[in-house]
This record gives structure tokens, sequence and C-alpha cells, in this order.
């Protein structure tokens, strides 16, 4: 993995201080691509055993967007569209990988592609989203310190995530 993205202080996926969020921590991996590695813990789970179907949409939608947020400052993107292929049960309490990867942007849209890994490799689940730019005077009007957006050490994530 190569640098870690900033993380806010209370979204539901990648919030260091959200006690109900996943709390994931993603990583730029290459041009136009990010990715994470994450554990489920039981709590989002819908059948015994395996993830409920939202949190995999919410994990595939973050990854999708985060794909075109890099730079300084950053492109904040809303989802328009999101299609999801579920191709098996995403298990509780195994390690997992995410990858989101750009596609084609234009001026205020882009298309990203996202997807979910065993620690095998294996395809658990994958989506394809079309994004667009949050408005400028939106994103010109939110103080990021105060949203917590930030690139946290390790040592400030392991007392924040507990």
């Amino acid at each position: 993995m190569h640098s870690r993205q900033p993380n806010s202080r209370h979204c539901f996926v990648c919030g260091v201080s959200n006690s109900f969020g996943l709390k994931i921590t993603f990583y730029d991996s290459g041009p136009g691509e990010i990715s994470a590695e994450y554990t489920v813990p039981e709590q989002y789970q819908g059948y015994p055993g395996v993830v409920h179907g939202g949190i995999v949409a919410a994990m595939l939608d973050e990854a999708a967007g985060r794909s075109h947020m890099g730079g300084d400052p950053p492109r904040f993107m809303y989802t328009a569209r999101l299609e999801i292929q579920y191709r098996k049960n995403v298990p509780v309490g195994k390690p997992l990988r995410l990858v989101g990867k750009a596609g084609k942007s234009r001026r205020r849209t882009a298309a990203a592609t996202s997807a979910i890994y065993d620690a095998e490799g294996t395809l658990l689940a994958e989506a394809t989203a079309l994004l667009v730019d949050v408005p400028q005077g939106v994103v010109d009007s939110t103080d990021l310190d105060d949203l917590g957006w930030k690139v946290y050490s390790d040592e400030e994530l392991s007392i924040l995530q507990k």
C-alpha cells in the first residue's frame, strides 16, 4: 500500500469518531486507484456470518468515490448511480480487500468501479458508479479542519478507531 488518504470524523464509512461507523482507512495504491484492507465486525451482518448487503453497498460506494478524490483540494463527489453485482456472500470476521478504480472523468461527472475481494483474491462483490461533483460553493464553504478531514497517524487511528 502507498500513501494514506484522509479520513473524516463522522463519515459512516471512514469516520474515525463515528461509534456506529466502519472506520475504514483507504490508501492511494496507484494512479486513479485506491485500496483498503478491512475485516467487517459481526454487528454489520445480515444473515449469520454474512455482511448486510447495505453495508457492502456502502463500502463499494466509498471505494468508487475515493478513486477520484486525490489532489489538493480533494475532489468531493456524490453518487448519482451505483450498480452492484453481489457475486458471493461477503463474510464478517474475515480479511477483505477493497479496491476502487477511477474511470473516465468529464467536467462535472466521472465514472468509477469498485470491488471487494476475500483473502484468497476471490471477487465477492463489484460495482460501477456514476459520480457528480459536489457543487463548488458547497466545497468552498466547508471547513475541512472542522470535519476532521486529514491523514491521521497510526497512533491517532489506534486511539480513535477503538
